[in-house]
């Protein structure tokens, strides 16, 4: 790298953890500017006021996603998510989005292992459009017999599209079924095929009255509002629905691995592929911070180690990445992914990998890639909040996870993260012992068949 490109790229870091410094939300905290009431009914209401741009991000979050559903019953979260868009006794069938881009505004939903969302945004004096559809089909949707019927197929062809088709999708769907065996993380989110076939109206119904209520949600509204004003329009819209029982939320997790696990999936695909995945804590536990700073230094960026070895140096693979997210519900997986270019040996590509992890366990972090690691988390994470979509994101996820008030000890306990952490936590977690590893043996396409490339998936469904 030239003397000019790196004084670019560190004046950009610069830039970008000066703006940190600067940002009232993010020196003040947001326990001091962020109002919660949970209204008679349940309904948790986190709202916060930015009145830097004339918008409101609105969005309502139901805790339910596929760890919810049961055996035989895959895909009904991710169902019932495009259901929602199909009217209600006010509202007829596909009108939701179009009347709020009517009024200027844009939606979107989506379905996680954890949680289903819909979200919106609009100027800030047409949020009421919002407040009133939400409210509406939260009670009084109408499912219909031929809807469903229609919608099943477009999410059967999603998931051909999406995981069928997409070798490394179906690698790491296998890989989470087999890592995962008490957890409910052990079915994907958008359901098995042959449960999909099987749903039907009935199911779709009393999994709606079961989990879609005030004491199973809660509305983030952030943007250009008086609070004042805002959350008695919100109790008006939403106030009137009766009170429900919480849904049990607590779910098997899984026990220690005691032993490697190993599958093999066979795929027409142009290259191999191997994935890892390592059985490790969420944010209620406080090594999901030194596990946040650990994937930081194996891949964000092309100084870290992962693209070093593997990408740049030895000239093994296309791509190596570490995936991990705090935010899960339940203890999840971090991830470690290679597609070896032509001719090398997936074997060696493990190695290398290996290796990484190896150095990790028996050699102190240098501070200065130690520091490198941190500086890159905390500018991701306050660049994550450059919108009012992402802040509303970033409260809600939170929220799921455990509270939206453990945002403000992210920074803070990324910073005390040390090299002996990074050690203690590496030889804890990342061993042959506590991970299930994949690999996708590419078959050839027959003839007149194109192989699919693939991408990584995604953690959650996009509408």
């Amino acid at each position: 790298m030239t003397g000019v490109r790196r004084a670019r790229r560190l004046m950009v870091l610069f830039l970008l953890l000066t703006c940190y410094a600067a940002m009232p939300y993010a020196t003040a905290g947001f326990r001091d500017q962020v109002v919660e009431t949970v209204l008679p009914n349940g309904l948790k209401v986190i709202l916060h006021e930015q009145h830097r741009v004339p918008l409101v991000a609105f969005q309502v979050w139901y805790r339910v996603g596929s760890r919810n559903e049961a055996w035989g019953k895959t895909g009904l979260s991710h169902m019932l998510e495009h259901m929602m868009f199909k009217g209600t006794q006010k509202v007829g069938p596909e009108e939701f989005s179009k009347i709020i881009q009517e009024h200027g505004g844009e939606d979107n939903a989506f379905t996680s292992h954890d949680f289903t969302a819909y979200v919106a945004e609009f100027s800030a004096n047409e949020v009421q459009v919002a407040i009133e559809l939400e409210a509406d089909r939260m009670q009084h949707l109408v499912l219909r017999e031929e809807d469903f019927q229609t919608e099943r197929m477009v999410v059967m062809e999603e998931r051909r599209l999406r995981t069928d088709d997409n070798p490394q999708a179906a690698l790491l769907e296998q890989l989470e079924a087999t890592a995962h065996q008490t957890s409910p993380y052990h079915w994907p989110i958008i359901g098995w095929m042959e449960d999909i076939a099987r749903l039907n109206l009935a199911d779709l119904q009393a999994y709606y009255h079961t989990y879609y209520h005030p004491a199973n949600a809660f509305i983030v509204a952030v943007g250009d509002f008086q609070t004042s004003e805002l959350l008695p329009r919100i109790e008006q819209a939403f106030g009137n629905h009766p009170k429900s029982l919480t849904p049990e939320q607590e779910k098997g997790i899984d026990p220690p691995q005691g032993g490697e696990r190993r599958i093999i999936l066979k795929r027409v695909a142009q290259l191999p592929a191997l994935t890892m995945g390592y059985h490790v804590p969420n944010l209620r536990e406080p090594d999901s911070y030194v596990l946040e700073v650990i994937a930081a230094i194996l891949s964000q960026g092309q100084s870290s180690r992962l693209y070093q070895s593997l990408v740049r140096e030895k000239r093994l693979a296309f791509e190596a990445s570490a995936d991990y997210s705090l935010l899960s519900l339940d203890p999840g997986l971090l991830l470690l992914s290679a597609t070896p270019l032509p001719g090398k040996d997936v074997a060696e590509v493990e190695q290398a990998i290996d290796h990484a992890i190896e150095r990790l366990q028996g050699e102190p972090v240098p501070e200065r890639e130690l520091e490198k690691a941190k500086r890159q988390l905390e500018a991701a994470f306050v660049m994550g909040q450059d919108s009012l979509f992402a802040q509303a994101m970033l409260f809600a996820q939170f929220e799921i996870a455990l509270s939206w008030q453990v945002i403000d000890d992210y920074l803070p306990s990324i910073r005390r993260v040390s090299s002996e952490d990074i050690q203690r936590v590496a030889s804890q977690y990342l061993i042959p012992d506590n991970r299930t590893v994949g690999l996708l043996i590419p078959l050839p396409p027959k003839e007149g068949q194109t192989p699919p490339t693939g991408t990584s998936p995604s953690q959650q469904l996009v509408r």
